[in-house]
């Protein structure tokens, strides 16, 4: 582990400073940490930083931009864990210090529920969408949500409105954008949490079935009120691998470049 640390190519302070991947540490005393040289490239090659995990998981090193591309949404999931708990609490640590925000307003906030508590979540949202799910409709939302209980835990992304309001007030004249800058850093967030646990051996899917389940998530487990929910990121062991992604032509219709150098 301090050899790997060493090498400069873990994951967890690159994606969220601007450039790497994560890599959990094993050892109490020594933190996750997430590199990318100042030389990043987007292009793959030899010499490219390595995306690190724990030797439990990947006996390869990814590049930042190969964990990037890898990162799928993975629905069939199993209570499979390729990392401890505590490891998986320094991934979203290091999302949370490391992944910027408007005016550094730090307005996101994570609740992670493992075991039983996941499994409870989603016992509450069945419970919240049987009374408004039409009843030949109920089955596959049963089904469906049997899917998300089986995996082994859930991410719940918040944004606190304190910091963003205060910033409104500070600086009157970006008051308009505020809440959308605040949804963008809370975006940045899912996608580095997202990343670094596939890097790990997770898979994992988004769901949002806010805001119909905030009350009931909110008595559950002593969430401000005022938070606002955005998002759950689902995830476990892989039961399988999802089919080809399909892309839309990037270079002059979604990607547009000027000025550059040959």
């Amino acid at each position: 582990m301090a050899q790997s640390l060493k090498s400069g190519c873990q994951i967890a302070r690159s994606a969220l400073r601007g450039a790497g991947g994560f890599k959990s540490a094993r050892l109490a005393t020594t933190p996750s940490a997430l590199r990318l040289p100042s030389s990043f490239s987007s292009t793959r090659s030899s010499t490219a930083s390595s995306f690190s995990t724990t030797s439990a998981t990947m006996s390869t090193q990814k590049s930042f931009v190969q964990a990037v591309e890898e990162r799928r949404s993975h629905y069939q999931l199993n209570k499979e864990a390729p990392i401890s708990d505590k490891q998986i609490t320094e991934l979203a640590e290091h999302a949370i210090l490391y992944v910027p925000s408007a005016f550094n307003s730090q307005s996101t906030r994570l609740v992670i529920l493992l075991n039983q508590d996941h499994e409870k979540l989603w016992d509450f949202i069945l419970e919240v969408l049987k009374p408004l799910t039409p009843e030949d409709k109920f089955p596959k939302t049963e089904e469906k949500l049997a899917g998300f209980k089986a995996a082994y835990g859930t991410v719940l992304f918040y944004e606190d409105p304190a910091p963003v309001d205060k910033l409104k007030k500070d600086y009157p004249i970006y008051a308009h954008q505020f809440g959308d800058w605040s949804e963008h850093a809370n975006a940045m967030h899912q996608f580095a949490v997202w990343t670094a646990l596939h890097a790990e051996g997770f898979g994992a899917n988004l769901q949002h079935y806010n805001p119909i389940i905030d009350q009931r998530v909110a008595q559950e487990w002593s969430v401000p009120v005022e938070w606002q929910l955005r998002g759950q990121m689902v995830f476990g062991g892989r039961s399988s691998e999802p089919g080809k992604k399909e892309f839309e032509p990037v270079q002059g219709k979604r990607l547009f470049v000027h000025g550059a150098k040959q």
